[in-house]
Parts: structure tokens; sequence; C-alpha cells
């Protein structure tokens, strides 16, 4: 299956050197590009993408506020942020505007074409651990608003659920929690599925924002 991308950044060279690593792939094909988001969004409007690579610091209108209007459409592409700084604030607001990841832009072209696949399969490619330093540090830009309805959401999860978030949001692994709560990493796997079920998550990166905007866990890795 071949999995078509979008490439959006207002450096035109930057791109092409992108879509040049992923020509060489058999299963990926740059089917759009854009150089801001107003244009990106137009050109969502007319083209079939699995996965977008979004850069953030864009004229007319940046890669975070296009980001969180193509994850409000329906069945919306899969959203990788590409940022020039490791755990700036446009990666947290990013994460928050729906993306499934951040990568930097001088990352391997090896760990950026695997995180495209990781992306296309479902899985989000940032660390657990790495959104959790991203909230521990921009935790208090976190808005008040809308945190009593989120809160709501958490009831709908069991005991064990809760447990499990609690630990996904700590930053460990499925095989990190199975170890922790004497669980085989099968049964964990069905619990992390069952929560982003329940509360209507994309992805684990969803589940550390979610844990943090909710008190659930506090920055700093306690909990709530």
């Amino acid at each position: 299956m071949t999995i078509r991308v979008m490439l959006v950044d207002d450096q035109v060279l930057l791109r092409t050197g992108f879509r040049m690593v992923l020509a060489a792939q058999p299963d990926m094909d740059v089917v759009a590009e854009a150089g801001d988001g107003v244009e990106a969004l137009q050109v969502l409007r007319s083209s079939e993408v699995d996965v977008v690579l979004m850069d953030v610091r864009m004229p007319k209108l940046d890669g975070v506020e296009t980001t969180r209007r193509i994850c409000s459409e329906p069945e919306p592409p899969k959203v990788l942020i590409l940022t020039t700084f490791d755990l700036d604030e446009y990666a947290f607001s990013g994460l928050k505007a729906g993306a499934s990841g951040f990568m930097l832009k001088d990352v391997p072209p090896a760990e950026l074409l695997a995180a495209i696949r990781s992306v296309h399969s479902g899985d989000a490619v940032v660390a657990p651990s790495t959104t959790r330093r991203l909230l521990d540090r921009f935790a208090p830009m976190l808005p008040s608003t809308g945190k009593e309805p989120r809160l709501a959401e958490l009831e709908r999860l069991t005991d064990r659920e809760r447990e499990v978030m609690v630990l996904v949001a700590q930053g460990l692994s499925n095989g990190e929690i199975a170890a922790r709560l004497v669980l085989s990493e099968a049964t964990v796997k069905t619990h992390v599925g069952r929560i982003l079920t329940k509360l209507g998550l994309r992805d684990r990166v969803q589940v550390v924002v979610l844990a943090y905007e909710t008190g659930l866990v506090r920055a700093g890795g306690g909990h709530g």
C-alpha cells in the first residue's frame, strides 16, 4: 500500500529535499505540496492524502493552526509536525492541535521515513516520555477552561484503565506497564485500545495530553 504524503513548508529547497528522499521509497508517494497553511487547506480539498509533513513557522497561516483545522475535519490525514528546535512551544502546540507527533527538521532520512510509516499505521511517533518532557515544560500554558467536561470523560474508564492511562502518561511502554501491573503485554495493549476508544483519542500522545489537561498526571511526573 502506497502512503500518500503532502509536504507543507515555505522553503522550496527543503520540500525538494524531502521529496527526493520520499520518492526513492517504493511505499511512498508525494501527492501534494504547499508553501503555507492557507494553500495547504485549499490543496487538501482536492487531494487524497494519508500523512502531512507540516512545518510550523509559515506565512499567512502557521502550521499549528493549519493542523488544528485539518484535524477538525472528518477522517483527516495524520499530521507530523516538523520543528527546528526540540521541545519548543510549537511542537507542544502542534500536539495539542491534533498532530500525531513531531520530528526535528534535521532528522536522519531513515528516522523520517520510519516516522511517516508509524504515523500512517496509527502509531504516534513521539515517545510518551518525550511528550511528557514537553508537557512538564509547557503545562502552565494549558487552558483551565474545559477541564470539568474532560474530567467527566475519565469516568468512562474502569479503575484498571485509569491505572494504565496514568502509566502511559508517565512515559512507560506497554512492556513496562505489563511488568509494573503484572499483566501480559497483550492485555495492556487491549487496555490502551479501550482507553483510546472510550475517550475518542487518536493515539498515545493524546492520552498524555489529556492526562495533563485533567490533572490525572501533574507536571514533574506525579499523578493526581
